[in-house]
């Protein structure tokens, strides 16, 4: 009786399976590493625009902002002003939200500025004073 050399459909089926598995797990991580680097994009540029409010915007005018730019901000790089979807702070369908309160025509007291993050709750940062 002559064997011949191969595999059987069932080593077969077990290699197709395992690669399967192997690469639904791949892409699922893949996924869960962009959405958690988009966060923490979000939350560095809120970070960005907050640490300016406090040390250059607000010492310079002891007030805040009753919009935020880049205008308002040069200290900031300005591609920070947009979410990770390109849209600007202030435009509709931005994940940035800019909020001053107390305010006097263009002067105000206080502020919130927030982000809506994929994986967690919004990211909030509100005045010092």
């Amino acid at each position: 009786m002559k064997y011949t050399r191969g595999f059987t459909v069932i080593e077969l089926l077990i290699v197709i399976v395992v690669l399967a598995a192997a690469s639904m797990l791949f892409f699922i991580q893949k996924n869960s590493v962009e959405v958690a680097a988009r966060d923490d994009s979000r939350k560095t540029s809120i970070n960005a625009m907050y640490y300016s409010l406090e040390e250059v915007y607000f010492k310079q005018n002891n007030t805040y902002p009753r919009v935020l730019n880049t205008t308002v901000l040069p200290s900031v790089d300005p591609e920070l002003f947009k979410d990770p979807n390109g849209v600007k702070i202030g435009e509709a369908d931005s994940n940035f939200s800019y909020e001053g309160s107390n305010c006097d025509a263009d002067a105000c007291k206080a502020y919130t500025l927030r982000t809506t993050l994929e994986n967690e709750d919004d990211y909030i940062k509100t005045n010092r004073s």
